[in-house]
């Protein structure tokens, strides 16, 4: 059996988010809320864009290396990987008004009706091979939901 390192397993289960016995994608999204949440009350508001973007950026590439070293003890996309999710659910907030938890909480409801249908192609993206496909759904899911969000805060204003 192949070994994978503790850094690796910590990355593709959200810092051990994936273990929840309930619901692991919910937890590993969860989680991404809290950390954006964080975030958001300690940086000024106009750097959120970067370093949401930044953190999309990091965990993916972290993310689908990570994924990706894992499914060679775990299996094909196991379900306590779940920094796809975390990835996921940060893109919709890239669009998230200054202080709006009803964005964010849309941002998320969005994203995991959108992960747990798997709608518009979102399910092909699963077979895609390793890392790759386990990451792209989740991504796809975070940017249906992003378009959504971007075309209710056009409406609203």
């Amino acid at each position: 059996m192949k070994k994978v390192s503790c850094i690796n397993k910590i990355i593709a289960t959200g810092f051990g988010s994936g273990y929840s016995p309930i619901a692991p994608g919910t937890a590993g999204a969860l989680l991404a809320i809290v950390i954006w949440f964080i975030f958001s009350i300690l940086v000024p508001y106009e750097f959120m864009y970067i370093i949401t973007l930044l953190l999309i950026i990091t965990f993916t590439i972290l993310g689908t290396y990570s994924a990706n070293a894992v499914e060679a003890i775990w299996g094909k996309d196991p379900s306590r990987v779940v920094v796809d999710e975390m990835v996921g659910v940060w893109i919709p907030l890239l669009i998230v008004p200054e202080r709006n938890v009803w964005f964010v909480l849309a941002a998320f409801v969005l994203f995991r009706l959108f992960d747990i249908f798997k709608p518009l192609g979102i399910r092909k993206m699963e077979n895609l091979k390793g890392g790759i496909g386990v990451m792209m759904d989740d991504i796809l899911a975070g940017i249906y939901s992003f378009i959504i969000l971007l075309g209710a805060r056009c409406l609203i204003g």
